[in-house]
């Protein structure tokens, strides 16, 4: 038997989003209804939901919910394992077809009438497509239904097993493949059953992310050679171990500068397939090229912002016990994210350490300062607050005396020789307090990101510290592209021509503009910037709402929304944002990308141990 749900048009859902911002999840408790005034039911294609069951989905959703933590903030593994149940309940139980939870308007009722505080409490504070199904890849509870869809597996002991297998950012690199292999049930089951059953861990020069990247892109490659949906599954699972095998033997091939190919290299490769156990789900954080530090550090971060940088350095090995900026929405989205933080809302010009820390010495202060456009001999009255705060920023070094120091700003003022002065100036006042100053401008594409962001960077370590530091070098492999990256989120909408988009969409972006509250907007900057975007196919005039419907003009460039500028920088898919679009935007514009600032800070923490 199919249903038909109730449907909460675009008009309505956009109303109740944003009356539901400023509310507790025991508020949205209070909201939670099994029908609306608004709702609509299509006319066809099955019988419509009974109130009763849409009381029993909701008591079954509360109560997985319950179980990892609900009301309170839950942790990340709480929320892994929460989704994965999510998915076999809503998938086992909701009697949906694929044509009507293909609609996001009857996943817009789900979070915003019958069951709005499991969403906001699942997503705190959620842009846009994590309520409103703009995005059904992103959507709390119909991104969940689908992957469902696609590992069901009826014919199992458990259907649903394969559910553990990758996370949801691994997951999305197949599921953005979807015209030619993620939108194949067939083709999703046996590509997990073949994941399932290769070891990687401890090949050096191997990390998940980039050896599935690899493999899917040879998959690619046979797609229009091969009808996969008519091979027969085990004739397509031994197609798939010979594919995956080449990717593995690449790959390490190239981690150990033996492009031949060698017959122990074969081996090698032989052994990585071991038994087919279900592995725990992978991080979500797609950007991440290898665990956590086991070693931790303290930081201190002055200039904090969304928190891109503090975020790469705590995947780095470093812990902050404070964090500051100035600005309040931007102090609530470092609360938001990671709650157990210490933010303070101020002036680092005027921070006291000796009133506001509580540890004698931390290893590293870093920063993402404001950026200074002008020289001393030029310098420009807008520019008054920007220097006085990086003057600010190296005084707090006497004062504090950490073990090592990193500060970003742009890159021409390690690079000119207009700002030779203020250069020569920093390093002596850091030298004379017994620190070793390194300076590099260093490109994000280098580390992962699919921009051209060009930071510039300083960094400081105390005797005997220094002796061991040295640069990070580049990944040696080709960045990801910006089709890559959004190709998923881009055809969320249901737009044909998202593959075409994606496919021309082949290089790495520009870097993304707009950061400073006093200069542009909510655009993709000067216009330069625009035309290098508009080259990858994209509309850089101004920020889009909702990505592109399946109605969207032909031949017209898509904008960029604001997570799909997050996902530019590398931000994780759970990341939110606060304040409204500008704001958000600049938020995500003026950050450190985190693979940056964990390349970085590996390096300070390999000099520190």
């Amino acid at each position: 038997m199919s249903y038909l749900y109730p449907r909460l048009l675009s008009g309505q859902a956009k109303a109740l989003f944003e009356e539901y911002r400023g509310l507790s999840v025991s508020e949205l408790t209070g909201r939670a209804r099994t029908s609306h005034d608004s709702a609509v039911y299509v006319a066809t294609g099955g019988d419509r939901v009974a109130e009763r069951r849409l009381k029993e989905l909701r008591g079954a959703v509360e109560t997985l919910a319950l179980e990892a933590g609900f009301p309170d903030r839950a942790s990340r593994a709480d929320n892994t394992e929460f989704d994965v149940r999510l998915a076999r309940l809503l998938h086992d139980s909701m009697g949906l077809v694929p044509a009507e939870a293909a609609s996001r308007d009857v996943w817009a009722f789900l979070s915003l009438v019958l069951l709005p505080d499991i969403a906001y409490w699942r997503y705190p504070s959620p842009p846009r497509d994590r309520v409103l199904g703009t995005d059904l890849t992103r959507h709390v509870f119909g991104r969940m239904w689908w992957r469902a869809q696609l590992v069901y597996s009826p014919e199992d002991e458990d259907p649903y097993a394969s559910l553990r297998i990758l996370g949801e950012a691994a997951f999305d690199q197949i599921y953005a493949r979807r015209a030619a292999l993620g939108g194949s049930p067939h083709m999703v089951k046996a590509i997990l059953k073949v994941w399932n059953e290769i070891a990687l861990t401890g090949l050096t020069g191997l990390n998940e992310r980039e050896t599935l990247r690899d493999f899917l892109k040879r998959l690619l490659r046979l797609a229009p050679f091969v009808l996969f949906d008519g091979v027969e599954a085990s004739a397509l699972e031994d197609e798939l171990r010979a594919v995956l095998s080449e990717s593995v033997t690449a790959l390490l091939a190239r981690a150990r500068g033996d492009e031949s190919g060698s017959s122990q290299l074969v081996a090698t490769v032989d052994a990585v397939f071991a038994s087919t156990a279900i592995t725990e789900a992978v991080p979500e954080d797609d950007w991440v090229l290898a665990p956590p530090a086991q070693r931790r550090f303290t930081s201190v971060e002055v200039c904090a912002g969304a928190g891109g940088q503090a975020l790469g350095l705590e995947r780095a090995g470093f812990d902050p016990v404070l964090l500051i900026d100035n600005q309040e929405h931007v102090c609530r989205t470092l609360g938001l994210n990671r709650p157990r933080w210490d933010v303070r809302c101020g002036d680092v010009r005027a921070f006291d350490p000796a009133e506001h820390l509580r540890t004698e010495r931390v290893d590293l202060l870093s920063g993402g300062l404001p950026r200074i456009r002008s020289a001393a001999t030029s310098a420009r009255a807008d520019d008054v607050e920007e220097r006085e705060v990086f003057e600010a920023a190296v005084n707090l070094v006497a004062r504090m005396r950490p073990k090592a120091v990193l500060l970003e700003n742009m890159p021409e003022f390690i690079e000119k020789d207009d700002f030779a002065a203020e250069r020569s100036a920093i390093e002596a006042e850091l030298t004379e307090h017994g620190y070793h100053v390194f300076w590099r401008v260093l490109d994000a594409a280098d580390f992962g990101v699919p921009q051209h962001r060009r930071s510039g960077l300083l960094v400081a370590l105390a005797e005997p510290y220094h002796e061991a530091y040295s640069w990070p070098a580049a990944i040696p492999e080709s960045p990801r592209t910006v089709g890559e990256v959004l190709g998923v989120s881009m055809a969320s909408g249901g737009w044909p021509g998202a593959t075409e988009w994606a496919t021309r969409a082949d290089k790495v972006g520009p870097a993304l503009v707009g950061g400073s509250d006093r200069r542009g907007g909510a655009d993709l900057g000067p216009t330069g910037s625009k035309n290098a975007w508009a080259g990858l196919g994209v509309n850089g005039n101004s920020l889009g709402d909702t990505v592109p419907e399946a109605g969207f003009p032909p031949g017209e460039m898509p904008k960029l929304t604001v997570r799909q500028a997050a996902l530019l920088q590398c931000f994780p898919e759970d990341w939110g944002f606060e304040g409204g679009k500008t704001k958000e935007y600049r938020q995500i514009g003026h950050a450190m990308p985190p693979p940056l600032a964990t390349a970085v800070g590996r390096r300070i923490a390999a000099a520190l141990a």
